[in-house]
């Protein structure tokens, strides 16, 4: 059974992204927990105190939102009509990166997919704010599509590394379990620094190697070059349907993150984008 959150704020953008997982586990038993969290337009003093349905006090958003979540998931039966497939509505009363942790922790969730855009859908933006906090904050993987993204099976892994990744960690797990089941081939692509790899990095490169000896995949060593120009670049010549990578203090993904460059056209995400996460 593999249990999946939705964030939805009942955007296309969302429903595009409740699609694209709904599509990629279509052979597995799944639980996907549809995830709308809200906050009052008027933050009143009822809220401040406590629940409002605790106080005997109507709670118009959670009504609103439980009408919206129930008319998405019969959308979603009606255009799937999977059997294999639950769907569980939640909306909540608090942040979106709060309420997808809580819930997370309670119900043992495997990951998260969510859109890359808000309800606004604005061009500039590479990811929206929502998405961005939640792959910050997430102790589980995060998959972020693209609102134009149109599906294809992941047979194609992309998993740009430096080596600075203890591969030691369960988070790999996760992505071996994810290719496995869609037979895909991981290309693991490095860019090579003027000095080569340290010794520390010739280790860790020799361990994934040999975690990935079951598996379909195949290294690249690339000269030194922006990561950016890297993986656009190889993706022009090899067909790929998701881009992984681990998000760590020292990795890439962080460095993203904290730099403009993630809202530049470089990492536009033109293929779903998988996020692990560096529990220590």
């Amino acid at each position: 059974m593999i249990k999946v959150v939705l964030p939805t704020d009942f955007s296309e953008n969302a429903y595009h992204a409740i699609s694209y997982a709904v599509r990629l586990l279509e052979d597995a038993t799944c639980i996907f927990y549809l995830v709308h969290a809200y906050t009052p337009p008027v933050y009143r003093v009822d809220y401040a105190l406590g629940s409002p349905g605790q106080l005997g006090l109507p709670d118009d958003e959670r009504y609103r939102a439980e009408e919206a979540l129930d008319k998405t998931i019969d959308r979603i039966k009606k255009e799937f009509n999977n059997a294999k497939h639950q769907y569980v509505g939640h909306a909540a009363f608090n942040t979106l990166v709060e309420e997808i942790d809580s819930i997370s922790r309670r119900e043992t969730i495997d990951f998260i997919v969510m859109g890359t855009q808000g309800a606004t859908g604005a061009k500039e933006i590479l990811f929206g704010s929502n998405t961005v906090h939640v792959i910050q904050k997430s102790k589980i993987p995060v998959l972020a599509v693209p609102s134009d993204f149109r599906y294809r099976p992941p047979y194609n892994i992309l998993f740009p590394t430096d080596y600075e990744v203890d591969y030691k960690s369960p988070d790999l797990d996760f992505l071996l379990k994810f290719s496995k089941l869609w037979h895909s081939k991981l290309h693991v692509l490095h860019v090579t620094a003027p000095e080569g790899l340290d010794p520390e990095q010739e280790e860790r490169r020799a361990y994934l190697e040999g975690r990935l000896l079951e598996y379909n995949y195949e290294f690249y060593d690339l000269s030194d070059q922006g990561l950016i120009t890297a993986i656009n670049g190889f993706q022009e010549k090899v067909p790929v349907e998701l881009l992984t990578m681990v998000k760590n203090k020292h990795s890439f993904i962080e460095r993203l993150f904290v730099e403009p460059i993630i809202k530049n056209v470089g990492l536009h995400s033109k293929v779903p984008f998988l996020v692990l996460p560096y529990n220590q």
